[in-house]
């Protein structure tokens, strides 16, 4: 197993991150080191908090968790702090603004869905109820004509039909 330093490893998850966003496979063909060290690299530096897009993506094609994880760094900084930010990871201020007015109006959504959900559930409850109580009529219809019919044979075989007279 070979053992890389610790400057070089470092220099590589650079090379991983924006602004640059170089492709693993282009790395390891420059670097000589096998592919699967790089996506492990890459996938302990993600967990560990790092903004790390992976292979090449612009910052558009992020993933919603690396554009969340730039909206916490970025929280508290100045606009100053947030411009070096911004210029040392390859992205405008502007598209952090959106992306924290996003992550604001995600719980917004949730609620809103929520609120057509449960309207949508009382429309089908009330239609249910509406069909049983429709459902209900019928029946009881349906049972009286049988009723009547049956009346109706029975008077017939006991004093005839009326037409006979």
């Amino acid at each position: 197993m070979a053992r890389y330093s610790v400057e070089k490893k470092e220099w590589i998850l650079r090379q991983m991150m924006a602004p640059l966003n170089r492709p693993i496979s282009e790395l390891a063909e420059e670097t000589g080191i096998h592919v699967v060290t790089l996506y492990s690299w890459r996938r302990k530096a993600r967990e560990s908090g790092v903004v790390m897009p992976g292979n090449g993506k612009g910052s558009d094609d992020w993933s919603s968790a690396e554009k969340f994880r730039v909206v916490l760094e970025t929280m508290t900084l100045s606009e100053t702090e947030l411009s070096e930010y911004c210029r040392s990871k390859g992205l405008y201020p502007e598209q952090v603004a959106q992306w924290r007015e996003a992550c604001e109006k995600a719980n917004d959504q949730a609620e809103s869905r929520q609120q057509y959900t449960k309207e949508k559930e009382k429309q089908s409850a009330r239609r249910i109820k509406e069909l049983e109580r429709e459902l209900k009529r019928k029946e009881a219809a349906l049972a009286e004509a049988a009723a009547l019919i049956i009346l109706k044979k029975k008077a017939n075989a006991i004093w005839g039909d009326g037409e006979d007279d």
